[in-house]
């Protein structure tokens, strides 16, 4: 159910979301114009998210429950860790450096579609992607 690949359909308070991030103009212009395409992959425990768009590829491999380092598109580095509960995956990143934000981002996953929903600061953002 978690695993496969998922094409952005809307998204909803992004452009806020990135403000409060302290994300610049020209990159949140790019980022919301993008179409990006999420694939979700699982073999023996071993996960990967791949998110791409025609700007950039990120892949992040990861095991559930386990901290792992991330460079963050938004120029962060946190630790990350990615828990299950029923039908959602939670990412939680922990801000390594002073000053820098924490973010959290749920994805849900129903049959057809997987709903993303990413707060900082209280902002919050949701995206909606439809399963090829």
């Amino acid at each position: 159910q978690f695993t496969g690949k998922f094409t952005r359909v809307s998204s909803e308070n992004y452009d806020e979301f990135l403000k409060a991030l302290n994300v610049g103009f020209l990159l949140r212009k790019a980022a919301s114009a993008s179409t990006p395409v999420m694939e979700i992959t699982e073999s023996d425990g071993n996960w990967t998210m791949k998110t791409s768009t025609s700007m950039k590829t990120i892949e992040l491999k990861f095991k559930l429950g386990v901290p792992f380092e991330e460079d963050t598109t938004d120029g962060r580095k946190c630790e990350t860790t990615v828990t299950m509960e029923g039908n959602k995956l939670i990412t939680n990143q922990k801000a390594i450096k002073k000053g820098d934000k924490d973010v959290t981002a749920v994805r849900e996953f129903a049959d057809d579609k997987l709903t993303m929903t990413m707060t900082v600061d209280g902002v919050t953002s949701t995206a909606v992607y439809k399963r090829e």
